[in-house]
């Protein structure tokens, strides 16, 4: 039967592919009603395309973690030799991803893969012209959604036809191997509303940083409104340069071309607008009429009193089949739905046994059952692929749920027997189980807590789940359950938490019970303390150690986001000492050194640092202490190790959560913040607000809006400084200390940088009331005091300027801090200098001078020079002015920084050494690293290190053909034709490049 009507969607997803294949992704959204012929449109439209990535969502396994991206990345959870397909629980595919994140990754190197990228991905050449594409398995027949009423309609996938009625063309597996060089890659999403989240997540993470690559993303949905979407997902799919495709029923004409295509006779117009009225055109609920009713349908259309029939149950059609089958292929067809929606002929037949007298058996083969199964149309095999499949999910549903109780309970006993994974002989024993049984409820939950110690939160979610339907009483079911939400949300799985606050609330009082709703209220900071304090009193560490651990963990995270340095240093301890490897987070070893240093003990921590491996070769807990060193490091003025750990440990952590990636990369951004390496600085912020967005944890990513709104400040761009400042105010309204002192400092640096001392005091003004809470005023940590000082001391208010920075000043000279120090006499002489007291003014800078030198932040060495030059200039001394305006002026133009760069050479020309003295100087900023956008620099930067391009994707989070796209633009940009040129080329900047 030939395909049917909408010329219009075609031509738009034509178009798309059009702009794929010119190198520009495309999102396309198709949405329409259950039945209305969403998959098919796609299937016709890839009719002849070969190069396809292909999921779909199933109501029945929209919890089995990372279910969808199996099938897109063409994998079988389980293993083959399991054939447990995707069944009716988390199986163990998931496992090799820890969130989300990863396996959005994992999603784009198999884009890279489909495209051909990095099969050369040393070649200069093939950087400057993109690579090859190599062509791919297509997809098994895409899936249809199943009606919202099974009852009314019937599906349009092919396993529904009658043998020998030709079903719409599918791409074809068996493939050649050399597509054209620019054909595109399309990723079909189908019932994405089915979609597991953590999957959908992924897929979000994936297509946002889809820049220059041949890629077709389509999703497959009934509304784009779904609150089962991903709210990620579904911004980027309905934003306005997405195309959007809206699939309503086929017309009176269309409907009659269907009927005749599928040999109905006498369809008139008639007839067929009472059709379309009866139906609203659309095809599912119309095929399924047609194919069951026929000429009695014909009838009650050509009678205006007699209301036509609804379509019949659509698993009346499946069971039908299923009833003319013989007792082996009835038995193969059981089996394997038992298995999943697809397994191995083999693992079919031996659980088929169950199913089977042994006359039966003895008289058939699998390969006969098999070919019966396929010629009914209840299975596909395709010659080449070990496993064999259900053509629908709805077919796949209806087999499954038509069989009783017992002989259901007999099938999953027999796969439990049959499989080798151990997770998935515990479902098929849990599904066969029609009651309470502890021994099974145990091992499940022994197997989801040793997931959890893995960190695969989701599939220990899972496995918990299943244990609390088994629980023999409500106190089992109640701490599988506790549990099972814990693992949830860590795997960032817990779309509504107050509904799941509001659930546990009627559990039994006890340790779990408060611990976690403690854990679901850490943004009602005096909430979540008094359920912590409730549950570490009902809590006996010494005989509970783990459940004591997690509560003194999240007691050290509350300490720290009210930057109470000293506490969370001792939760966090406590929490390592009760138990080290079971803390349920990620971060524990970094709270602890972090804490430690903001109450001013980062020389002595850092000093007692045991040795630490190179980062690619740490086990997780040396991974936090070297993100804890790194940041130590940056607080100590120690720069360069700073972002050499910090570094290793980003390049090394993308298999590990969420949480722990954005820290990472922010801590990096950072350190190279205050490095000079302001382009590196803006990659890694953007990467951590990405990964932030991409898991609904914007409010994790506090500290980054800050440092980018400083860098962006520094840079000129105001614009982008206010946006991210904004973000960080509305987090500020919560009241928390925090979120409080990141929005004040982003702001402040923003009025700084914008020379409006005004606003920084209005900026900074609550942090006075905030200070005497925790240790904002700890030296290398988040200065602060100086901005507020030389604000009072630009508006004549030398008493508050004073009160502004004593303290600062006291504390930087016990602590021998020299970075704070620098920026702390640079003040001081700023503010004497507004006194009228030169000689203090001088000694003061001076004194800033000495620490200079034991400085390696070229910002801070910068504006030391620029105040000083200034001073020196309005003393009338303009031969020392400009030493040290000349030195200040070098240091800003490698760093780009107009505005501060503006004010230094207004001072210039106020010495007579005018903007045209510094032309030679500014010159080197026209060539090399000047040129480069920040993508490109940290791509260049990253290539002539030595990585190769998949290497450097890797390490941005971006596609390889992204990487290409890039290098296609920095060669000529910098006037080269090898990596090794570029290298030479960047060298020559100089190390700040």
């Amino acid at each position: 039967m030939e395909f049917v009507g909408r010329t219009d969607s075609l031509a738009l997803l034509a178009a798309a592919r059009e702009r794929a294949r010119a190198g520009h992704p495309q999102r396309v959204l198709v949405e329409g009603l259950a039945g209305i012929g969403k998959t098919a449109l796609v299937r016709r439209f890839l009719r002849d395309d070969t190069h396809v990535l292909y999921g779909a969502g199933e109501e029945a396994e929209s919890e089995l973690a990372f279910g969808v991206l199996e099938q897109l990345l063409g994998r079988d959870g389980s293993g083959p030799e399991n054939g447990t397909g995707n069944g009716h629980g988390a199986g163990a595919g998931g496992r090799r991803w820890a969130d989300a994140h990863a396996a959005g990754a994992a999603l784009l190197e198999a884009l890279d893969e489909a495209q051909g990228a990095g099969g050369a991905p040393d070649s200069d050449a093939r950087a400057a012209r993109g690579p090859d594409a190599r062509r791919t398995s297509a997809p098994d027949t895409p899936r249809t959604s199943a009606p919202d009423d099974p009852g009314l309609s019937a599906p349009d996938a092919p396993g529904l036809s009658t043998p020998g009625t030709s079903a719409p063309a599918t791409p074809a597996r068996d493939t050649p191997d050399t597509p054209a060089p620019d054909t595109p890659v399309t990723l079909v999403l189908d019932d994405a509303q089915w979609a597991d989240h953590l999957s959908l997540q992924a897929l979000t993470f994936a297509v946002r940083r889809l820049r220059a690559d041949r890629v077709l993303v389509l999703v497959v949905v009934r509304d784009a409104e779904d609150p089962r979407l991903a709210d990620g997902l579904r911004r980027l799919f309905t934003a306005d340069d997405a195309v959007r495709i809206r699939l309503d029923g086929l017309g009176p004409a269309e409907l009659a071309e269907l009927g005749g295509g599928m040999g109905v006779r006498g369809l008139t117009a008639q007839a067929a607008a009472r059709l379309h009225a009866h139906t609203a055109g659309n095809p599912l609920h119309v095929k399924a009429l047609l194919e069951r009713e026929g000429a009695g349908l014909l009838e009650a259309l050509g009678e205006p009193d007699v209301t036509p029939p609804a379509p019949k149950s659509f698993t009346a059609l499946v069971l039908a089949k299923l009833a003319a089958c013989s007792p082996a292929a009835d038995a193969l067809v059981c089996a394997a739905a038992v298995l999943g929606t697809h397994c191995t002929p083999a693992n079919a037949w031996e659980v088929a046994g169950a199913d089977l007298l042994d006359e039966e058996r003895r008289a058939a083969d699998v390969l006969t059952a098999l070919e019966e199964a396929v010629h009914t149309g209840l299975l596909t095999e395709s010659p080449g692929d070990p496993l064999i499949r259900f053509p629908h999910p709805l077919v796949h549903a209806a087999v499954y749920h038509q069989l009783g109780p017992s002989r259901r309970a007999a099938l999953h006993l027999s796969a439990a027997r049959t499989v080798r994974d151990q997770a998935h002989r515990l479902r098929h024993r849990a599904l066969a189980t029609a009651g309470p049984d502890p021994e099974l409820a145990a091992e499940l939950a022994t197997l989801g807590r040793k997931f959890a110690a893995e960190g695969a939160w989701a599939n220990a979610a899972g496995q918990l789940t299943a244990a609390a339907r088994l629980g023999p009483e409500p106190a089992a079911y109640e701490q599988y359950t506790l549990e099972a939400v814990e693992c949830a949300l860590l795997a960032g799985d817990v779309p509504d938490m107050g509904e799941v606050a509001q659930r546990i609330v009627q559990f039994t009082p006890g340790g779990w019970r408060s611990y976690l709703l403690g854990r679901l209220s850490l943004f009602d900071l005096d909430r979540a303390e008094a359920l912590l304090a409730d549950a570490w009193h009902r809590c006996d560490p010494a005989a509970e150690p783990v459940l004591g651990a997690r509560i003194a963990g999240q007691f050290a995270a509350l300490h720290g986001s009210m930057s109470h340095g000293a506490e969370m240093a001792e939760w966090a301890d406590l929490a390592i000492r009760l138990a080290p490897d079971d803390t349920a987070t990620d971060m524990i070893r970094v709270l602890r050194l972090s804490g430690l240093a903001m109450s001013g003990r980062a020389p002595q921590t850092l000093a007692a640092l045991a040795p630490l491996p190179d980062p690619a070769l740490a086990t997780p807990a040396q991974l936090e202490e070297l993100l804890g060193r790194g940041t130590l490091r940056e607080w100590t003025g120690d720069l360069t190790g700073a972002v050499r750990d910090l570094g290793g440990v980003f390049g090394a952590c993308h298999g590990r959560a969420a949480s722990f990636r954005v820290v990472a990369a922010t801590a990096l951004a950072s350190a190279e913040y205050r490095a000079g390496r302001w382009d590196d600085a803006i990659v890694h912020t953007d990467l951590a607000l990405s990964l932030a967005a991409d898991t609904d944890q914007p409010h994790i990513a506090l500290y980054c809006r800050m440092l980018a709104a400083q860098v962006h400040a520094v840079r000129g761009a105001f614009a982008k400084a206010q946006a991210h400042a904004r973000v960080a105010r509305v987090y500020a309204a919560g009241g928390h200390v925090n979120p409080a002192l990141w929005a004040a400092l982003a702001e402040a640096h923003l009025a700084r940088a914008q020379g409006r001392p005004e606003e920084v005091l209005t900026a900074l003004g609550p942090l006075l009331a905030l200070a005497p809470r925790g240790d904002l005023e700890e030296p290398g940590t988040v200065p602060w005091a100086d901005l507020l000082a030389e604000a009072w001391a630009a508006l004549g208010d030398e008493k508050r300027a004073v009160q502004a920075l004593a303290p600062y000043e006291v504390l930087a000279t016990q602590r021998g801090h020299h970075g704070a120090l620098l920026v702390a006499a640079r003040a001081r002489g700023t503010l004497e200098a507004a006194r009228g007291d030169t000689v203090a003014a001088e000694r003061a800078f001076r004194s800033g001078l000495k620490h200079a030198a034991h400085v390696e932040a070229p910002f801070d060495r910068a504006l030391l020079h620029l105040a000083y030059g200034g001073f020196l200039r309005r003393a009338g001394r303009r031969t020392r002015a400009g030493e040290q305006l000349r030195t200040a002026r070098d240091l800003l133009v490698r760093l780009d920084a107009p505005p501060d760069l503006g004010r230094c050479e207004r001072e210039l020309a106020a010495c007579g050494l005018g903007p045209a003295g510094a032309a030679p100087e500014r010159e080197p900023r026209t060539r090399g690293a000047a040129l480069l956008t920040p993508q490109e620099l940290a791509v260049a930067r990253l290539v002539s290190s030595g990585l190769t391009n998949r290497q450097v994707a890797r390490e941005l989070v971006i596609s390889v053909k992204t990487v290409e796209y890039h290098l296609g633009r920095i060669f000529p940009k910098l006037g080269v034709d090898s990596r090794t040129r570029l290298t030479a080329v960047l060298a020559a900047d100089g190390p700040e490049s």
